[in-house]
């Protein structure tokens, strides 16, 4: 399977209830970062290491994102409307190749749920799939953790990222300050920054139940079964959980080099395709 075979299914459905101010109108995912949601951008990022098949697990307010991409083309190219034949003819070539299946899987169901849902009707006949959260930015060379979790043969491979500190860090001695330093990560722990690639067996460790979370049953259970690996990574990796997180994306991304564009490496002049799934 080509790296462009291989399904992304971005978990998009959550409430964001710490962004209430503007979930109330539209899903989290849907948060614009620099003029464009910040789901864009994790598909752009993707789509960066020549990945071009997207699958929106869907929930709560399903149909913002389903408008969105049904009308992708017609926002983003020039277009000339015939009144009278009732045709229009769009001029721009700059619309992304990708292929996005928007799924709904519930406006209440839980992560693991949702996983199961969306590979149940979309996974087809994949041996690998990547996953990952619609919150999540990240630096690291994709290419090459697929790579990585090809080789070691295991069922899952996860992002390791460092925990980004909450506050910064005082060293003393006898009471004087001798170091203030601003909030860093912590170089010693490790912890799940999503962006996982997964075998179709990880299928088996899901359930219909729309109250099953992924990161428990399923994943503490690939763990128990020594299934799971983890793809280190030391660079740029930032979650939108809170209005300042969208705000410094903001400003990066509005910046000359945001950290999570990374060179296209794979060009393609096939068209966008949408396919919006049924629940």
């Amino acid at each position: 399977m080509s790296i462009e075979d291989v399904p992304v299914f971005i978990l998009a459905g959550g409430l964001g209830t710490r962004f209430r101010e503007q979930t109330h109108l539209l899903p989290k995912p849907m948060i614009e970062v620099g003029g464009k949601p910040i789901l864009w951008h994790i598909m752009d990022t993707y789509a960066g290491f020549g990945f071009r098949r997207f699958v929106v697990c869907a929930g709560y307010k399903a149909e913002v994102i389903k408008d969105y991409f049904l009308n992708y083309q017609k926002i983003h190219s020039d277009f000339t409307v015939d009144m009278r034949r009732r045709t229009v003819t769009f001029h721009s070539n700059g619309v992304e190749d990708w292929s996005v299946t928007v799924a709904d899987t519930g406006a209440t169901t839980m992560t693991g749920y949702r996983v199961h849902d969306a590979t149940d009707r979309f996974l087809a006949d994949c041996d690998t799939f990547a996953l990952t959260y619609g919150d999540g930015l990240t630096d690291a060379n994709l290419g090459a953790e697929l790579a990585f979790h090809r080789a070691h043969g295991k069922i899952g491979t996860v992002l390791g990222i460092h925990p980004p500190s909450r506050f910064g860090e005082l060293k003393a001695k006898n009471d004087a300050v001798t170091t203030f330093a601003e909030k860093r990560p912590l170089a010693n722990s490790w912890i799940s920054g999503g962006f996982f690639f997964l075998d179709r067996r990880f299928t088996s460790y899901l359930s219909s139940d729309p109250d099953l979370v992924l990161e428990e049953s399923p994943m503490r259970s690939l763990v128990a079964d020594h299934e799971l690996m983890m793809y280190r990574h030391e660079g740029f990796w930032a979650c939108m959980d809170t209005q300042r997180d969208r705000d410094q994306l903001d400003a990066l991304a509005n910046g000359p080099n945001p950290p999570w564009r990374p060179e296209l490496q794979i060009q393609s002049d096939r068209p966008l395709r949408i396919t919006v799934g049924a629940r």
